[in-house]
């Protein structure tokens, strides 16, 4: 029974960081304010990766039918924002590499997603359309 328990602890413990980081609202929200983001956005970025991710740094979306990914929590497009390691051609607008996002720091996919909310605002993000409006407060988080 040792043996047993033990393996299955060991297999747990390999498989858990391929997960990453996965946020709830709150801990989005006060990470991404100590991150310099204001309080007054911050109903709509946890929205945004609520929908885009389920909080998850890890995530990476399927292809799309330009042949492009998503990468992270807020699901940042290839094509645009960042760079692969294959070397496809990328924009690049965030000049950092896709796999970047996928770490447990989320700072470089905040700092990429104010870039793109900055350039082309809310709706560059599809499941825009379940956080336009009135959103829940998140001042419970505080």
């Amino acid at each position: 029974m040792f043996k047993f328990t033990f393996a299955i602890l060991a297999a747990v413990l390999l498989v858990a960081p391929a997960f990453g980081t996965v946020y709830n609202r709150c801990s989005l929200a006060r990470e991404m304010y100590k991150l310099g983001v204001p309080k007054n956005q911050l109903a709509r970025w946890t929205c945004i990766a609520e929908h885009e991710s389920s909080y998850n740094t890890k995530a990476v979306g399927s292809l799309n039918s330009n042949g492009s990914r998503d990468y992270g929590i807020f699901q940042i497009n290839n094509y645009c924002w960042c760079s692969l390691p294959s070397g496809a051609f990328s924009y690049d607008e965030c000049k950092i590499k896709c796999e970047d996002f996928l770490v447990d720091s989320i700072e470089p996919a905040v700092k990429c997603a104010q870039l793109v909310l900055k350039q082309q605002g809310w709706t560059a993000w599809s499941t825009w359309k379940y956080c336009d409006g009135t959103l829940p407060s998140i001042d419970d988080c505080f």
